[in-house]
């Protein structure tokens, strides 16, 4: 597995890698060295790629998404990129750093932003299956995350300009380890880092009750449900935080998890009078963004450090977050009206989805984030109208497996290896197991 990302991209593959090697298969997933220990604990092969996810963060932040908005931008995100180009083959081919034990991919699960993964898995001559949290795939039914497309006529068209810009940004350095690491031919534009990724197949991780799988999209593209990673279990909360939660009612969370926050004092101050104004408790979340820092202690405040969202949420009335695939979903998956601050990337589209579904109000972008805005949203999300939606959805939800769907698509999708004959006849279980893996 080739993952990019924040902890919010890493942590579904985790989930999936887990539920793959209960199926047998032995799972390796390379991703920042950041999230080592993360993957190590949850009993996955751990290997190193490059690029730092702060950085990237920072960067996409700054930028609103992959696309540099100057020039003096370009440099940091292209050293990023070519790390992560750079380490994606002897992730699938060398030993194990740590131990020694050799490794050698049969096949390759990858998210978009592990780019140089099809050309990967073009010189290894194996399988690839590409998995993302957000759209990539082209239709007519909503534009590119990533483009600031608003007219319908141009949804479809939306995929190719992102794709085209993000292919002019990376194609030396793709074409340049190609020659030298992949020993490939290099490729031109019209040959297209990505045309030959149409008959490469998709899995999209979020409910089709968010968002359903649209009719343009064929058989190779799956919406496989959001892939959640049991995390409440084991976690045993601070007594403080146990203590302050029983001594009201259910308050309402604030956070941004990785992303960094560029006036976390302004922005920490309009939350406060935002909840004192609704009457509301609150829990903020410091996170990486450095929130939560408070001219004296307030009863009706809790600051947090790290919390599992899937034992958090169930204790708050309402959430306001960032709008990343993981946050988002935990929330709703607790039944929780949601507002949604997007920084970058697809956090737009899923604060318009949810919006769309009525259990959060519209969006609010980081740059238009202010005590007003925010007073509504928490009134709007204080309706019983929007609660019951909510439950409706989370109800709907709770029958989802995302993590089974995504490892039976990537199965399901699996080319059939061609038996060599054998003198003797496969016994039935063996030859029934090898073809359910191999062509089920």
């Amino acid at each position: 597995m080739l993952i990019v990302g924040t902890r919010g991209d890493v942590q579904p593959f985790v989930a999936i890698g887990k539920k793959l090697q209960d199926y047998g298969h032995r799972v390796r997933l390379a991703t920042h060295s950041n999230f080592k220990e993360f993957v190590l604990t949850a009993g996955l092969e751990f290997y190193p790629l490059g690029g730092d996810p702060k950085v990237l963060a920072e960067y996409m932040v700054k930028n609103k998404g992959f696309l540099p908005s100057g020039p003096s931008e370009i440099p940091v995100q292209r050293s990023q990129m070519k790390e992560i180009i750079y380490s994606l083959l002897p992730a699938c081919k060398e030993p194990d750093l740590d131990s020694g034990i050799p490794f050698k991919a049969d096949a390759i699960i990858a998210n978009p932003p592990a780019y140089g993964h099809t050309h990967v898995a073009e010189a290894l001559n194996i399988p690839i299956h590409i998995f993302f949290t957000m759209p990539w795939t082209p239709t007519s039914e909503f534009p590119h995350p990533l483009s600031r497309v608003k007219q319908p006529a141009g949804y479809r068209l939306s995929y190719q300009i992102v794709d085209s810009l993000i292919w002019l940004g990376i194609r030396d350095m793709i074409n340049d380890v190609r020659k030298k690491k992949l020993k490939l031919r290099p490729v031109t534009y019209l040959s297209g880092s990505q045309a030959s990724e149409l008959d490469i197949p998709h899995g999209y991780i979020w409910s089709p009750h968010l968002v359903p799988k649209p009719k343009d999209w064929g058989p190779k593209v799956d919406v496989v449900g959001f892939c959640f990673l049991d995390l409440a279990t084991n976690y045993e909360p601070p007594e403080s935080l146990v203590n302050w939660l029983q001594a009201g009612p259910k308050p309402i969370y604030v956070g941004f998890g990785s992303l960094p926050v560029q006036e976390p004092e302004k922005m920490t101050q309009i939350i406060v009078e935002a909840l004192e104004i609704t009457e509301q408790r609150g829990i903020i979340n410091k996170g990486w963004g450095g929130l939560g820092t408070l001219a004296e202690p307030k009863d009706s405040i809790y600051l947090l450090d790290n919390c599992p969202h899937d034992w958090l949420f169930l204790q708050c009335a309402a959430v306001v977050h960032h709008g990343g695939a993981g946050t988002t979903a935990a929330g709703l998956k607790a039944a929780c009206p949601t507002t949604i601050v997007p920084f970058f990337g697809d956090q737009p589209f899923w604060g318009d989805r949810v919006h769309a579904r009525g259990v959060g109000p519209p969006p609010i972008p980081v740059d238009e984030f202010s005590l007003p805005k925010l007073v509504d949203a928490i009134k709007f999300m204080l309706d019983p109208k929007v609660k019951e939606r909510a439950v409706e959805l989370a109800k709907a939800m709770e029958n989802e497996d995302g993590v089974a769907g995504a490892a039976k698509a990537f199965l399901k999708h699996l080319p059939c290896k061609k038996l060599e004959p054998e003198p003797e006849p496969a016994s039935s279980s063996l030859f029934s197991i090898i073809r359910c893996f191999s062509c089920s």
